[in-house]
């Protein structure tokens, strides 16, 4: 077993053993117990009681944050020539369409999301095998795939973000960095977990929302109350 650093002791001690914390109070103390050097990302885990083997339980789903993600999104629109103009107004950082196909079959997937159109989406197909494991496959139901180019950039680019339940029954999210302050932090997470309860399958029985971690890259993780996590 590794051993605890003292940070790693320091943090562990200003958590309170087997208390639950409203996401307002594990905000502020997820601020507190970062220690890493750099600005370290702000994790929200929530197991949900659903079988995700099951296609009448899946969960899934996009949500903006309303104070953003804190991360420069690497933005690549796959879009025809007349489109092209619109994408760059919007702020995507790489436009264009075969040039772009032809470095994706060569291996390069140097980008967070990918955007294009739907008479595009032929064109992709062969490429899941690359894109699929990285998340980054374009899909109609995250909004990647429109017409709208512009509007889809924006709203990645000003903190929407996509999620799915895992096979264990877990939904994991970025909600910011530990920079922000402790209520916008508790902000996108009352945004995420409200997102989370309008998805929730009329096949899932028993209880929704089995548990709510919150913990900062290299700090333990802080229990939020699942019963009394909104922030008012």
């Amino acid at each position: 077993m590794a051993r605890l650093t003292r940070k790693k002791k320091e943090a562990l001690a200003k958590i309170e053993k087997g208390k639950l914390y409203s996401i307002a109070e594990a905000s502020a103390l997820v601020k507190d117990i970062t220690n890493a050097k750099f600005d370290a990302s702000v994790d929200l885990a929530v197991r949900l009681g659903v079988d995700p083997r099951k296609a009448n339980q899946m969960v899934r789903g996009v949500v903006t944050l309303p104070h953003g993600t804190g991360k420069d999104v690497k933005v690549l629109a796959l879009v025809t020539p007349d489109k092209e103009a619109e994408a760059k107004e919007a702020g995507a950082d790489y436009v264009g369409l075969d040039e772009y196909l032809d470095k994706i079959k060569g291996g390069w997937t140097d980008v967070d999301v990918i955007i294009t159109m739907p008479s595009v989406m032929g064109k992709l197909g062969p490429l899941g095998r690359i894109l699929g494991p990285r998340g980054l496959m374009p899909n109609p139901k995250t909004g990647t795939v429109t017409m709208d180019v512009a509007k889809a950039v924006n709203d990645v680019k000003s903190g929407k973000i996509d999620f799915k339940v895992d096979k264990t029954g877990i939904v994991h999210a970025s909600i910011g960095k530990a920079s922000f302050d402790a209520e916008k932090i508790a902000g996108n997470a009352n945004e995420l977990l409200q997102t989370l309860m309008k998805l929730k399958p009329t096949a899932a029985k028993g209880t929704y929302v089995k548990s709510i971690f919150m913990s900062s890259t290299m700090s333990p993780s802080v229990a939020v109350d699942t019963k009394n996590w909104s922030v008012k």
